[in-house]
């Protein structure tokens, strides 16, 4: 259930931060929200949250530097709130570490449902610390070159050395390593690894596949243009 979950929300436009509060507090969950990004910081610290919402733009620390911070300690899941759906804020976000974007002005039902595919995805459907996603049917470990996909123990290794994904980049890659040498498109991988049942922004996807090409090697990830992704078997 929602109101075992607990949010850590960031935003300091003080009405944005208290209609948001009040609506999420509405739908079960229990909200920490905080005026900017060093008390931010401090909460997270403290209360150790299901989910942090940041505004990208915040004064002292701004939100992406914060969700640098949080990815430094954590992989709690992290949704970033924009102003500009075509801002660079956006890239920047999820190369920090973000799992997800929501554009303002938003939503209140929209927010909600996005907190809780993220949530679904990393097994906080009910408020708990969370399940390790689930394997591909084939299982055991997989080997592609030097790269080894442990998909039980749910560990990774690079030429032996271990590879540390967060649970999103974990996901991604066992959609890839389920089906070596297919073609995922990127609807197709909204779908299976973000939980949308609608449409997607797909910088989403091509931001993680940047971010776990730079771990699992820049070449084991191939861009097939026009059409999506294949892991190279």
């Amino acid at each position: 259930m929602a109101d075992q979950t607990h949010v850590l929300f960031v935003e300091d436009d003080d009405v944005i931060r208290e209609a948001t509060q009040l609506a999420l507090e509405r739908d079960g969950f229990v909200v920490t929200a905080m005026p900017d990004g060093l008390s931010g910081l401090e909460a997270f610290r403290t209360d150790r949250p299901d989910i942090a919402l940041l505004d990208v733009m915040l004064p002292g620390l701004d939100g992406v530097s914060l969700c640098r911070r949080i990815r430094d300690e954590s992989t709690v899941p992290v949704i970033m709130l924009s102003a500009r759906a075509d801002s660079i804020d956006v890239v920047l976000g999820l190369e920090a570490g973000a799992d997800d974007y929501v554009t303002k002005p938003f939503d209140g039902a929209v927010l909600v449902a996005r907190i809780r595919a993220v949530l679904r995805r990393f097994g906080h459907a009910g408020g708990g610390r969370g399940e390790e996603p689930e394997a591909p049917a084939n299982g055991g470990v997989l080997a592609f070159g030097d790269l080894e996909v442990d998909t039980e123990g749910m560990e990774v290794r690079r030429a032996g050395q271990p590879v540390a994904l967060t649970p999103t980049e974990m996901r991604l890659l066992l959609e890839f390593s389920s089906a070596p040498g297919t073609v995922l498109s990127r609807d197709k991988l909204l779908e299976r690894v973000w939980d949308y049942g609608w449409g997607g922004d797909t910088r989403v996807v091509d931001v993680h596949v940047q971010r776990l090409r730079q771990k699992i090697g820049q070449d084991r990830i191939e861009t097939v243009r026009g059409f999506g992704y294949k892991l190279k078997a």
